[in-house]
């Protein structure tokens, strides 16, 4: 069997964007979302429409860096606002999370798209997403959402390549994800642990850390950073602590493993594993 080249795979892209003829993009300003909308807008030009939500839980920091490269791109915008915490099983934060977000998220979408004559909704799901736990892949194939990158066989960093020949200033943005992802399950998801998440996050991105996640266990605060920068936060520790303590948290620890994506994930397959036992 031949193996699909980077450009192979792009090409492939080409020719299903332009088989659809006009979408919408759930567009959260993201690695993927970025190199599909402007991979769409280079095919299909003004029959795309970059579909912006604010919610509860996507950071501020995130939603005008979204709209704004929307805007730097010369794409059409469309602004909208869905509201998690209205959702009861969203904010029980049971493991399936993350597929009544989605769930909500697209069906408003699809309502959306429907209204001004968009027959598709892609996403940015790429191959690397099929071997993680994401429910929200249920939700989205529910609803009838095109991961048009899953289609043309492409992985995070062949889009992040692709991303840097193209120009596009988020080639090498570090990963994002809700801040609901940094609550345990089973922890009923509030405002006020949102709120203390997404300002200690911002603090300590304004420190200069390239990837940051803080993981809310309570009166505990568990920051993850990457490897290589664990040292630069033993610098700041004093400074960190404070910060983390005027925000609530009683104790302010460091996760010597380092960032990991879906680390609050652990606790499922560990649970797993202990049933198969």
């Amino acid at each position: 069997m031949t193996t699909m080249t980077v450009q192979d795979k792009d090409r492939k892209l080409g020719e299903i964007l332009k088989g659809m003829g006009q979408v919408m993009i759930a567009f959260s300003g993201g690695v993927d979302s970025t190199f599909v909308l402007k991979r769409a807008h280079q095919e299909l030009g003004d029959n795309v429409l970059a579909a912006v939500a604010a919610s509860e839980t996507f950071p501020s920091r995130e939603y005008d860096a979204a709209v704004q490269l929307a805007h730097d791109m010369g794409v059409r915008l469309h602004e909208t606002t869905v509201s998690e915490f209205a959702n009861a099983n969203f904010v029980a934060n049971n493991p399936d999370r993350c597929y009544h977000c989605k769930t909500g998220l697209y069906v408003h979408l699809q309502e959306i798209a429907k209204s001004m004559g968009y027959p598709y909704i892609i996403d940015g799901s790429n191959v690397d997403d099929l071997g993680d736990y994401r429910p929200g892949l249920k939700a989205k194939d529910e609803q009838g959402v095109r991961s048009v990158l899953q289609e043309a066989g492409l992985t995070k960093q062949e889009i992040r390549t692709l991303s840097k020949e193209l120009g596009l200033p988020t080639w090498d943005k570090p990963s994002f994800a809700c801040l609901s992802s940094r609550i345990p399950y089973g922890t009923r998801i509030d405002k006020d642990k949102i709120d203390q998440l997404d300002e200690g996050e911002n603090f300590l991105l304004g420190l200069g850390f390239y990837q940051v996640r803080v993981r809310h266990h309570d009166k505990i605060a568990r920051i993850e950073v990457m490897p290589q920068e664990l040292t630069k936060a033993v610098e700041h520790h004093e400074a960190i602590a404070a910060k983390f303590q005027s925000l609530g948290f009683q104790y302010v620890t460091l996760d010597m493993t380092g960032y990991r994506t879906g680390s609050m994930n652990e606790v499922l397959q560990a649970a797993k594993e202990s049933k198969a036992q």
